[in-house]
């Protein structure tokens, strides 16, 4: 069963099914929101998500007129699994503890907003929409 936390230890969570493809997503807020070339994920069902410990420790953004949202720890600040619909959790894979052994990046998304100093190496599949915020 994977498991993950944030960096402090206040937070963590188990998640109820296997995980499969990890999706990095190249947008502008993902950019921002990690500081980094932006964010890899693994998409589950809301249903086999669920926090295990310091639920009072998180905070929310929303992005204005989207269901997509970020979590992150009040105490350290680490992202968390969030959701991006009233269906679906995405799960930052470096949040996991446990339970990630076979995972891979599956897909590129919003590759036509990545940063220009980025360069992908892997295999995931490119998808080249575009996306500024």
């Amino acid at each position: 069963m994977p498991k993950g936390q944030c960096n402090c230890g206040e937070v963590a969570y188990q998640v109820n099914v296997e995980l499969k493809d990890v999706y990095v997503c190249h947008c502008s807020i993902c950019r921002r929101a990690t500081g980094s070339g932006g964010i890899a994920v693994t998409v589950i069902s809301k249903e086999n998500f669920q926090w295990t410990k310091g639920e009072e420790f998180l905070a929310n953004w929303q992005k204005p007129n989207h269901d997509w949202e970020n979590s992150f720890c009040k105490n350290c600040g680490s992202l968390l699994p969030a959701k991006d619909s009233d269906t679906h959790i995405y799960i930052p894979v470096g949040t996991l503890t446990s339970g990630d052994g076979d995972l891979r990046v599956a897909h590129h998304i919003w590759v036509g907003s990545k940063a220009n100093w980025e360069e992908i190496g892997d295999d995931g599949k490119l998808h080249y929409e575009n996306f500024q915020s």
